[in-house]
Parts: C-alpha cells; structure tokens; sequence
C-alpha cells in the first residue's frame, strides 16, 4: 500500500524519463558483453567459455564445394563474400575431398568455421561482432617420444612395418641419412636402427609422425648418429654427435628404395641400339611416377624434351657443377627454366620417354663440364654447430642418447613387435 500510495505522488513523465535512461544503460552493458573480442582458437572458445555451442563435424565428401557445406546455414551472397575475403589466407574453391571440417553453431545460427588445410594447419573462419574474421591457425595435437628399433633382414621399409610402424616413418629416417647412406645399394640384413621419434596424438587416435629427434643407425658395422639442433636462428637440422652437419651438398641418390641397373662406365651394350657405348650416369629403375628428387640447391638450367633423353631436366648447382635427370615420365608442378630448386625438392617422376627399355632415371653429374661418377663423388659438409650453441647441444645429444641406449634391443624384421 504505501509502494502504491508512493507511486501515485510520482509525476509519471518522470518515471517514463526514469525507465528510459534505465533502458540505455541495460542496453549499454549488453553491447559491451557481446562486442567483447572472442578468443581466436574458437574450438577452445566455443567448447569451454561457450557450452551452448554445437558443432557439426564432418569430412569433404566428392562435389562438396563451400556453398554446399555453408549454405545451410548463410546466404550465398554471405558466402560470396567469406570466399572472395578469404582467397588472400587460403581459397575456398581449394577445399578437397577427405580433408576435416567443423561448422559452429549457436541456435543454428553460424558463428564459426574450420577446415583443416593440412596436417599441420587449419583455416579458421569466426564471427566477430556481425563480422568473420578469416585466419590460418596450427593443429594441435598431443604428442608422445617413443623409441623404435628393429633389426634389417630384408628393407628399411619392411624393418619399419615389422617394428609396427608406417612405412613413412622409413622415409622420414632414409631423409636424415640420406647424404653418408645410399639406401639402395648399401643396405645390408643385419644393418640395425633406433629412433626416437614424435608420435602425434588427436583424440586418443595415432594421427601420424613429428620429428625424429634422434636416429642410431648401424649399417655394414659402422654407427652413425643424428641428432636434430635447432640454431640460433631458428633454422632445423641434424648433425652427428660431434656436432658436425649431416647435410652435404649433394645426396646420395636422387631416389629412395630402388635399385641401379646400369653404373657409370666407358663401355655399356646399348639395350635399344646392340651396340657398345659410354655410359656416364647411374640407371636407377623404379616404377612409373616414382618422385624423383634434386640432390642439391640449385636453378633449372634446362627443361624440356629430346629423341634421346626423353623428358629431361638439367639443373646448375655451385662451384661448377651440374645434374642431369632424363626420362621422366612428367615433371613436377612448377618447373621450369631458370626456376630455384631446394635440395630434396621433387622435380619430376620416374618414367621411359626416350630410348629406354624400362621405367628408370638416367642420372649424370659434371663439374666444369667434366662427367663425373655419382657414386663415387664425396661431397663436403655444410656448417657445423656454432661454438657458442655446442655446450647445449652436447647435454641434449646425452639425454637424447640415453634414451634410446636404455631402450629395449632391436626387434628382428621378421618377428613383429608386440
């Protein structure tokens, strides 16, 4: 009674001002909440500030393109404009079948996007106060060391799958000793390896292999170690326990896992022409579309296509010297003359353009252009550990080996691990 008595002695214009300026300030503070920025990692932000987000996980399917993933929920011309906004961080028109994608919703309306470009990188797509905002943003994942050992009976690849490995973990370690081992011709049964290496986990789920970041490798009863070293400026790589590089100027073979059939010589039976010839390079034969590799930095000098040759890429390195890879079957993406090159970098595939009898490469190295022969060139090192960076990379290179050295023997290839 005397709230109402109270009430009536109000003059009413003054509870309308006081209900209007009550307004503002209520819409005030609910402006500041929502215009409050959002965490950039939305799945983070969606899944532990935000519980009334869902989202809907899926996979690209084939004819999937961003308008059938979005238009669901946007318009197409929202979607227009997400896609033209976007082509400078990573283009929507290059969404591919297979790859993880995830739509964030909040009363079915979208508020979030991801699509997982790679194994290492996602583009993120997230409305901002009416806006999205369009970044690329690291995968993360748990990650565990593990030790893997086995002993060869037969090949790196084989010793690795009996180990309960993936094959690419064969490749990832041929990488690291690629300059001192040609996994080729000098792999022996007995050869041995331990390796300490990442294991990627998401969700409780193997998701594949990070850096080794240690490797022994036994071969023809000589060890040789590697140990990766970040340096001071950032810049990865693997070096012995002395702290001497692994990396040289050129690698031992511009092929993985396959095999010569035909070495440097001054007399080869031609197999086409029946007759006795020079043969200044290394046959590698392998199947068709195997990569084949540049084994050293360098520029295109020649590309292009001869009776003989077949498909052929010539490449000038350093000091002189050059390298010849013929017969391809086709080459790589984006090569062409004058074009930079990256040791390892994949120029073309294994073929059997020109005379040849078979898919193989056809592979010639000349300083000053004097032929030499591959297999027998020794190339020099590249940098070693910085004086100033040894002492931390001693102490790593003794826990690292500890490691691997307290680890159980290695597990024959013939027998799988359990």
């Amino acid at each position: 009674m005397r709230i109402r008595r109270a009430l009536k002695k109000i003059d009413p214009k003054k509870i309308i001002v006081i209900l209007f300026f009550a307004g503002i300030i209520f819409s005030l503070g609910l402006n500041n909440v929502f215009a409050s920025k959002p965490d950039k990692d939305i799945s983070k932000a969606f899944s532990t500030i935000q519980p009334d987000i869902q989202a809907v996980k899926g996979v690209v399917k084939r004819g999937d393109t961003a308008s059938s993933l979005l238009n669901k929920y946007l318009s197409l011309k929202t979607i227009y404009e997400i896609s033209r906004r976007s082509s400078d961080v990573f283009s929507l028109t290059r969404i591919r079948k297979g790859q993880p994608y995830k739509i964030f919703l909040q009363e079915n309306n979208l508020i979030g996007f991801e699509y997982e470009i790679n194994k290492e990188i996602r583009l993120v797509i997230q409305k901002e106060n009416g806006i999205f905002s369009i970044n690329q943003a690291p995968i993360e994942y748990d990650t565990a060391l593990e030790v893997v050992s086995s002993t060869i009976t037969s090949s790196l690849v084989e010793a690795v799958r009996k180990s309960g490995e993936q094959s690419r973990l064969a490749w990832k370690l041929s990488d690291i000793f690629a300059w001192d081992i040609d996994f080729i011709r000098d792999i022996q049964p007995g050869d041995q390896f331990k390796m300490l290496v990442e294991k990627r986990y998401r969700d409780g789920k193997f998701s594949g292999y990070g850096n080794i970041q240690a490797a022994f490798f036994t071969n023809n009863g000589t060890l040789f170690k590697a140990f990766l070293h970040k340096n001071s400026k950032g810049v990865s790589g693997y070096y012995d326990e002395n702290g001497n590089s692994l990396q040289k100027a050129f690698l031992k073979a511009p092929l993985a896992f396959s095999r010569i059939t035909s070495k440097f010589t001054k007399r080869r039976l031609h197999p086409i022409f029946k007759v006795y010839r020079p043969h200044p390079g290394v046959d590698y034969a392998a199947p068709k579309g195997t990569p084949i590799k540049t084994v050293g930095d360098g520029v295109i000098a020649e590309i292009g296509y001869n009776k003989g040759m077949g498909k052929y890429i010539n490449i000038r390195h350093s000091n002189g010297y050059t390298t010849g890879y013929n017969h391809m079957s086709k080459f790589a993406k984006g090569m062409k003359k004058n074009q930079s090159v990256l040791q390892g970098d994949v120029i073309g595939y294994v073929g059997m353009t020109g005379y040849a009898t078979g898919p193989h490469l056809d592979f010639r190295m000349k300083k000053n252009g004097k032929l030499l022969d591959p297999l027998k060139y020794k190339a020099p090192s590249a940098n070693p550990v910085k004086p100033v960076e040894m002492e931390q990379f001693l102490a790593r290179t003794l826990e690292l080996s500890a490691r691997i050295l307290t680890a159980q023997k290695p597990v024959s290839s013939d027998k799988k691990s359990t």
